[in-house]
């Protein structure tokens, strides 16, 4: 298994039809391929080995895309940059993979110039952006002109396919090491849920750097679709392609798509008939969201997936019949879906071994999607893949139907007064008032309990409610040790590139000089 296997594929069945949109541009998959050989062949000619790690900071683009398929074929290694992080942690990661080559855009044209002085192994700057080309980088289009096409190296199976960074909500980011056999596999099993149809166009409004796009794409690959691109998530600019490219599939975390129905321009008539799914992930959606999405997209299906970078990235699948109103009367809206058809899942206690049904553990995953390991860190990579199995970190249980519900991080647990207390609940219940857009739910220090549930709320716009309301609301949901018992407002709340909230950043001011920590 391959990660341009599928390109090959669809040049050979249908070469002309159209591979890629962005903006005014497009391409058939016969000329997609054509400009991946030529980017290939570039990247050879300036010096990159079978192996190199190749680094791109960039927004979503169609050059992004090509970089995708042509790292591989030139027998490298993927190394997509997050673009929220700081300079500072992007330099990491091109030190600790040792990426030699990085292509950027042109928001990014001024911090790759400090990036290349400061990186230990950069030494070729590639500028894929559509302005002039910086002093000292190689410009993209005139790269492909000069260089002649070259054949796939066709690495594959156990190969190294990426080092793709983790999102660094949970600390110091880490490098996991994806092969494409690991890739392909999440690929196929999420083509076997039938998450792709013939003919069909993914749109890429999620950030691409991020392997939840990279993964739900790759059964469009797989199929032969069409790949509209933006730069970046827009809640009008997405109603605008999707109507104009006729898109099928897209992919959207829940705050996404809370963005997008709430946004005025839902509110104008558009023809977005051609619109089958919506995936989501990262977290769970409120049945307040779902509601309002599924009233003003009728006869969409919204499907979630669950899984993490560590998994290729699938682990679980949620699928549509469960998010209509006949499906959740069977109480499955909250849970993150049943195991993948490549992956087997089950809930395990602190020594590995599986629990009853309805027992809260750790949710532990086994597969041909588990990754590599973390780079240049086998004793993290010890202790999260254990007989095989990836210990996700994730806190859940399993019903007797094989769906499991994810609680919580486990680090995300709040004990407090003795009591475990799982957020992502504390959260469902403030989502079901009307003055709340979005909230998280963090302990913090208390010489009485131990922890305090505390909530950082978002609120509505034109709409008011103190704290007091709000825990008070609760309390007629969950139980009132579960409640918070303290609120603070915000504007917004720290989100990290893929979307997910940043715990860790809402803790650090209520921890800072405490000898025991959370997070």
């Amino acid at each position: 298994m391959y990660l341009t296997q599928a390109l090959h594929r669809a040049v050979q069945q249908h070469p002309e039809r159209i591979a890629v949109r962005y903006g005014e541009r497009q391409r058939s998959f016969r000329q997609l391929a054509e400009r991946v050989a030529r980017l290939a062949g570039a990247l050879r000619k300036l010096g990159m080995q079978s192996g190199d790690r190749v680094a791109m900071l960039s927004l979503n683009s169609d050059r992004f895309l090509e970089y995708q398929m042509a790292v591989p074929w030139a027998g490298g290694v993927l190394n997509p940059c997050n673009t929220r992080w700081s300079a500072a942690e992007i330099l990491y990661s091109l030190d600790d993979s040792g990426s030699t080559i990085l292509l950027v855009d042109e928001t990014f044209r001024a911090l790759a110039v400090q990036l290349r002085r400061d990186a230990a192994t950069l030494r070729e700057l590639i500028y894929c952006g559509d302005g002039e080309v910086p002093a000292g980088m190689h410009g993209y289009e005139a790269l492909l002109a000069n260089a002649a096409p070259v054949p796939d190296a066709v690495r594959r199976d156990e190969d190294l396919a990426g080092i793709f960074y983790t999102g660094g909500t949970t600390g110091f980011p880490k490098g996991v090491m994806l092969s494409h056999a690991n890739l392909c596999a999440s690929g196929l099993a999420l083509r076997a849920e039938g998450l792709a149809t013939p003919g069909g166009t993914y749109l890429h409004a999620a950030p691409m750097f991020h392997l939840a796009d990279m993964g739900l794409a790759m059964p469009q690959w797989m199929e032969g679709n069409t790949h509209a691109i933006i730069p970046a998530f827009n809640p009008e600019l997405v109603l605008d392609t999707l109507e104009r490219d006729r898109v099928t599939h897209m992919l959207l975390v829940p705050t996404m798509i809370q963005m997008m129905v709430d946004h005025p321009a839902m509110k104008k008539p558009r023809d977005l008939s051609a619109l089958q799914a919506i995936f989501y992930g990262a977290s769970p959606i409120s049945e307040a969201v779902l509601e309002r999405a599924m009233a003003a997209l009728p006869g969409v299906g919204f499907v979630q997936a669950y899984g993490m970078t560590e998994l290729s990235p699938l682990a679980t699948i949620n699928p549509a019949w469960y998010h209509t109103a006949e499906g959740r009367a069977q109480g499955k809206l909250r849970a993150a879906g049943r195991a993948s058809y490549t992956s087997e899942v089950r809930i395990v206690d602190g020594e590995g071994r599986e629990v009853p049904r309805g027992t809260v553990g750790e949710v532990a995953v086994r597969g041909p999607t588990v990754m590599q390991g973390y780079w240049n860190k086998p004793e993290q990579t010890a202790a999260a893949v254990r007989d095989g199995w990836m210990h996700t970190g994730d806190g859940g249980y399993m019903d007797e139907d094989g769906f499991i519900f994810i609680v919580d991080r486990l680090k995300d647990m709040i004990v407090s007064g003795g009591e475990n207390v799982y957020s992502a609940e504390v959260e469902n219940a403030l989502a079901l008032h009307p003055a709340v857009v979005a909230s998280a739910v963090i302990g913090v220090p208390s010489a009485e309990w131990g922890e305090a549930v505390h909530a950082v709320v978002v609120g509505r716009p034109g709409t008011s409610a103190t704290a007091g309301e709000l825990i008070d609301h609760c309390k007629t949901l969950i139980a009132g040790y579960k409640c918070p018992r303290s609120v603070e407002f915000r504007d917004a709340l720290p989100l990290s590139g893929a979307g997910k909230i940043l715990k860790i950043e809402l803790r650090k001011p209520f921890w800072e000089g405490q000898q025991r920590q959370v997070g």
